[in-house]
């Protein structure tokens, strides 16, 4: 009866640890699987910051962008505006300087025709010989 005893104690035992060995497999499995788990949403909460890191920096260089071609856009509209100014002072130059051409051709030109008034008239039938006759050659 001893015997009998000892087996089931053992039995029991046995018993006993294979459910403790299952309830720390069971329990070690599930700490397994947290542990999964809140890796996982560790690893995408950080692939989500990254993402909208690279999201604020693609914007930030495209704001960056729009600006400086902006500036580049209002600089060019500038000197297009300067170029216009500058042709337009040639162009009054150009014509007060015709003008002033002009003015003075039409005052050299009356005192021409002034001074051709008062010279005296060359000899007619003259012809280039003195007294108009030949003197010989």
């Amino acid at each position: 009866m001893n015997i009998q005893l000892e087996k089931m104690k053992q039995k029991q035992e046995c018993e006993k640890r294979k459910r403790i060995a299952e309830e720390k497999h069971k329990e070690w499995v599930q700490k397994k699987k947290e542990e999964e788990r809140r890796e996982r949403e560790r690893k995408l909460s950080k692939e989500m910051a990254e993402k909208a890191t690279r999201e604020l920096e693609k914007m930030q260089i495209q704001e960056k962008a729009e600006v400086k071609y902006k500036e580049w856009l209002k600089k060019k509209r500038a000197e297009e505006a300067e170029k216009k100014k500058k042709e337009k002072e040639k162009e009054k130059e150009r014509e007060a300087e015709l003008q002033e051409k002009k003015a003075r051709s039409e005052k050299i030109f009356k005192e021409w025709l002034q001074n051709a008034r008062n010279k005296p008239r060359p000899v007619l039938n003259g012809y280039g010989f003195p007294r108009g006759k030949s003197t010989g050659l």
